[in-house]
C-alpha cells in the first residue's frame, strides 16, 4: 500500500492560490471543493481582506490569517484564536524601530485584523474608504490597544535585508518576516507564525504535521512549510522558499496549486 493521502490542504493566498490579477480561477476553485481532504486558508492577510476570496468560492474556508495571529470560522463569523502583540510590547518594538530606521512608517492590524490604524504618511492602498481604516490621531495610539500585526516601511528597500534589519533591531522581541517584494515587514508577537497556527488548527482537529500538505511562496510561508509534511512550492516562489520544498508546481497563474492536488487526489 502506499502512503496515505493528507488529510489536510493548507494553503497560501497571495502569489500561491490567488493569481496576479486577485482572482482564483474556475479550475482553482472546482479542485478545493473536490478533494477529499479539508482545506484551510493560510494567509498574511487580515480578517478583512478575507471575503474577496470567499465571494469566489462556492463557500467559504476557514482560515489563519494574519501570518498566524488569528484563526476564523468564516461561517460563524467568528475569531476561535487570537495572539496579539500587548500594548507595552509594542511601545518598545516601535521604539526599537524608530531608533533604528528613523524614517519608518507604522500600521497596526487591531479588532483582531478587522481594523487597521496607520501612519499619517502610511500608504493606504487595498482599503482607501474604508470606515475600518484611520490615520492615528496622535503618536501614542500606536501602543494604545493590542494589535494582532504591526508593520513597517521605510521608503524604497530590498525586502530580504529590510527584515534582517528590523529582526536584528528586535532581538527576538517578536517575529519579522516580509511577504512582498514592496519592502513591507510584517511584524508578529514572539512565537507567532504561520506554523504556530496551523499547529492549533490541526491539533484542534486531530490533524498531525505529517498528514498535512502545505503550498507556499514567500519568506512568512517557510515556518508552515517547514511544519507540514509535505511542503510544495510555487515555481514562482521566493528563493528561500523554493530551498526548503519537497516539491516545486506551476505559478499561481498556472492553477499551480490546482495542478498538484489533481495529481495528488488522482482527480
Amino acid at each position: 500500500m502506499g502512503a496515505a493521502l493528507p488529510r489536510l490542504v493548507a494553503t497560501d493566498l497571495d502569489g500561491t492560490l490567488v493569481r496576479q490579477d486577485r482572482s482564483l480561477s474556475p479550475r482553482t476553485v472546482d479542485v478545493l471543493h473536490r478533494i477529499p481532504a479539508e482545506v484551510v486558508l493560510v494567509t498574511g492577510r487580515p480578517v478583512r481582506w478575507l471575503s474577496q476570496v470567499y465571494d469566489q468560492l462556492r463557500a467559504p474556508l476557514p482560515a489563519v490569517c494574519v501570518n498566524g495571529a488569528v484563526v476564523y470560522d468564516p461561517h460563524a463569523d467568528r475569531v476561535l484564536r487570537a495572539d496579539p502583540l500587548a500594548p507595552d510590547l509594542l511601545v518598545e518594538v516601535a521604539r526599537r524601530l524608530r531608533e533604528t530606521v528613523p524614517d519608518a512608517v507604522f500600521a497596526v492590524e487591531v479588532e483582531d485584523g478587522r481594523a487597521l490604524r496607520h501612519d499619517v504618511k502610511w500608504p493606504v492602498l487595498w482599503d482607501a474608504g474604508d470606515a475600518s481604516i484611520r490615520a492615528f490621531t496622535s503618536p501614542d495610539e500606536l501602543g494604545s490597544v493590542p494589535a494582532v500585526k504591526l508593520l513597517i516601511r521605510a521608503g524604497k528597500r530590498d525586502p530580504d535585508v529590510f527584515t534582517r534589519l528590523v529582526a536584528e533591531a528586535l532581538g527576538g522581541l517578536a517575529e519579522a518576516t516580509h511577504s512582498s517584494y514592496s519592502g513591507l515587514v510584517e511584524i508578529s508577537a514572539a512565537g507567532v507564525t504561520k506554523a504556530a497556527g496551523l499547529a492549533w488548527f490541526c491539533a484542534e482537529r486531530g490533524i498531525e504535521p505529517a498528514e498535512v500538505v502545505a503550498f507556499g511562496d514567500m519568506p512568512n510561508d517557510v515556518p508552515m512549510l517547514t511544519w507540514a509534511g509535505r511542503a510544495v512550492a510555487v515555481a514562482n516562489a521566493h528563493p528561500a522558499v523554493r530551498e526548503i520544498a519537497d516539491d516545486v508546481t506551476l505559478s499561481n497563474d498556472d492553477d499551480g496549486v490546482a495542478a498538484y492536488l489533481e495529481k495528488l487526489y488522482e482527480l
